[in-house]
């Protein structure tokens, strides 16, 4: 095969992203010369309206492209990102534990997200939150038994795809037991293969028996799996155990492969063409680097692998297969069901609903809720989690004081903690806001602290409610929008 045919099969493989809220020319360009995918982030996403017209216009260029996104709802939203999401996420879709909730609220993700015209979500996170300590999973995980996620990611592989958008069960073979987050170094997974087939495997095999379209792959070093190579790059990992153990046959997807865990160890390209050579068959990128110039890196690299014979062209070329069978799923999808338009400004009621739902209230409630005045919040802020937007709002002051009027607020990181963190409460209501206090000693000191001046205080947990203290904490399992309705709804009394 020549190089110019070559190239265009290496371009098929690729998910590259891009900058900006239209499609750059080079895109367009790519789309007419084989590109086969492309994912979008919060970056492109101004409205409803303006992104519709985006993926019109990469349709327009050709009808069949792959539009990938990270949309696990929750706390990681992209279609969202300016405002928060208005879905619960895993966690409190786990805490409620019905699996026809579960595939209602995937679906009603799934109906927007193909009116916007997005054929291929990262969703949904299949791991099992089985380490509290993990910095990048919690509350993107439907909990920590591997029964109760199995159920609920097959409940929600079946909702989104039943809206005609694909599915991808992600991070393979399980995020969960780690306290490395692999956007920064390559986290290593301890347990034995009997552990692995107990727990981790088990969500991903319920999620191959409900029909998942895809899978995406973690950057992780498994050795009782493979003592030599992260599961992106292991041909015992993508091939013998997901496709011949596991039975798959759809795409497999790289997670971005930028990520230090990969990119730092084997190169950028050299991290793509292993990839692909152990069985991958889609390479993302574009998280960091989303440009014309990452993406001719890459394909460039794919081309030679396959000239110098390190990449085998059969391989290769059942890679682009694959996605093309995927595209065709897609479009075929996209054919049988009715557009509907996109949710409201006010989000899926759908989604408020189950976030209702999720929230669970411990301690005792009776005089001290609902708050009887305007409050004192004071929202205790974590380092950032790297997979959660950036520009995504959270937190409970500011819709609290819609309902509850002259209510103020105070946003404490740890570097600038105060010796008193209740000042300013004086005579009012205190709550007292956490994202995971059980992972940060800084946060649990200064909870402590408040408590014992003001044992009367709330304690709102917005993350993975492992540690409960107060004589009130309400748990609602995510900081989406609309767990932290319900959670105001509930300290002011009104529904």
């Amino acid at each position: 095969m020549n190089e110019r045919n070559l190239a265009g099969l290496a371009a098929a493989v690729l998910q590259p992203g891009f900058v900006g809220t239209t499609a750059p020319d080079w895109v367009c360009r790519w789309l007419g010369d084989g590109l086969g995918s492309v994912v979008l982030f919060a970056r492109n996403v101004a409205d409803p309206a303006q992104l519709a017209a985006l993926t019109a216009t990469l349709r327009a260029e050709r009808p069949d492209v792959l539009v990938a996104i990270d949309e696990e709802a929750g706390d990681v939203t992209r279609i969202e990102s300016a405002r928060g999401s208005s879905r619960p996420g895993n966690l409190a879709l786990g805490a409620v534990d019905d699996p026809a909730l579960t595939e209602e609220v995937a679906r009603d993700l799934g109906a927007d997200l193909a009116a916007l015209g997005v054929t291929l979500n990262y969703a949904p996170d299949a791991d099992v939150n089985n380490n509290p300590a993990n910095p990048v999973i919690g509350v993107r995980s439907f909990g920590a038994d591997p029964d109760l996620v199995a159920r609920h990611t097959a409940a929600w592989v079946r909702g989104l795809q039943s809206a005609g958008v694909a599915a991808c069960a992600k991070h393979f073979p399980g995020h969960g037991d780690t306290r490395v987050d692999s956007h920064h170094d390559l986290p290593r997974i301890t347990a034995s293969r009997a552990r692995l087939d107990a727990g981790e495997l088990v969500p991903f095999r319920a999620a191959v028996a409900a029909g998942v379209q895809a899978v995406m792959t973690g950057h992780l070093l498994v050795p009782a799996l493979d003592p030599e190579l992260p599961a992106t790059l292991s041909p015992r990992i993508l091939g013998d155990l997901l496709r011949d153990e596991l039975g798959f046959s759809g795409v497999v997807v790289t997670d971005a492969v930028e990520m230090r865990a990969v990119a730092d160890r084997y190169g950028f390209a050299g991290g793509a063409v292993r990839a692909l050579a152990a069985g991958a068959d889609a390479i993302c990128v574009g998280g960091e680097r989303a440009d014309e110039q990452a993406a001719r890196h890459l394909r460039d690299a794919i081309v030679a692998a396959v000239v110098s014979g390190e990449l085998p062209e059969e391989r290769l070329a059942e890679a682009a297969k694959r996605v093309g069978q995927l595209a065709a799923w897609t479009v075929a999808a996209r054919a049988e069901r009715p557009a509907r338009d996109p949710g409201g400004a006010d989000g899926s009621p759908v989604g408020l609903a189950a976030a209702r739902r999720a929230l669970r209230v411990s301690g005792d409630a009776a005089g001290a809720l609902p708050l009887t005045a305007a409050a004192h919040v004071v929202e205790f802020a974590p380092p950032r989690n790297i997979a959660i937007g950036p520009e995504t709002p959270w937190g409970i002051a500011a819709p609290l004081a819609d309902l509850l009027p002259g209510t103020t607020t105070r946003r404490l990181a740890e570097a600038d903690l105060p010796a008193d963190s209740t000042a300013g409460a004086a005579g009012r209501p205190l709550v007292l806001v956490v994202r995971d206090l059980h992972r940060h000693d800084w946060m649990r000191r200064a909870v402590a602290d408040a408590l014992a001046v003001r044992p009367d205080a709330v304690v709102v947990e917005l993350g993975v409610p492992e540690l409960i203290t107060g004589r009130v904490h309400l748990a609602t399992h995510g900081a989406t929008r609309a767990g932290a309705r319900a959670a105001v709804e509930l300290l002011a009394g009104v529904r």
